[in-house]
């Protein structure tokens, strides 16, 4: 009986072509199942242009208006303070700023001059924020948007 000698040294050729395919099929796949999310909310934000340090202080210039809201250990918002006084609740805090600055709109008016600050908690609910947003930024009076302030900032967060 003759000894068959293996060899080792055969290759298998792999075929490439079926997986082309496959990572081609997957991508047209992922391609036409893409969904193009919108922008979650259209704030009309005014970013300060850069002005040199030196510059003199504007007479019209109105210092700025700091809310802060309050986080309970949960999240849920504990309280509201604006410029260091006590605030009931978002409505009192409409009716304050309405207070402050007039219900006059028109491009120089006191409402278009002001800038608030929001500061808030590090673990506070966004649904808390998004309620101060409204309720400084304007409501819907009548069928129509009154607004309010439009300058709106928030400090750093800071961890506590």
């Amino acid at each position: 009986m003759a000894k068959r000698e293996s060899s080792l040294n055969d290759k298998v050729a792999i075929d490439m072509t079926p997986m082309i395919d496959v990572v081609f099929q997957l991508m047209s796949f992922f391609m036409c199942t893409l969904q193009i999310v919108s922008p979650e909310g259209d704030f009309d934000i005014r970013m300060p242009l850069g002005v040199a340090a030196a510059a003199a202080p504007d007479d019209q210039q109105v210092p700025p208006i700091r809310v802060k809201l309050s986080a309970n250990p949960d999240g849920a918002l504990a309280g509201i303070t604006m410029n260091g006084q006590p605030v009931a609740d978002f409505e009192e805090l409409r009716k304050r700023i309405v207070a402050l600055v007039g219900a006059d709109t028109g491009p120089n008016s006191l409402a278009e001059r002001t800038e608030v600050e929001l500061d808030c908690d590090y673990g506070l609910k966004y649904v808390n924020v998004v309620r101060a947003i409204t309720s400084v930024s304007g409501k819907v009076q009548d069928g129509q948007i009154v607004e309010l302030i439009k300058k709106i900032k928030f400090t750093p967060p800071k961890r506590g």
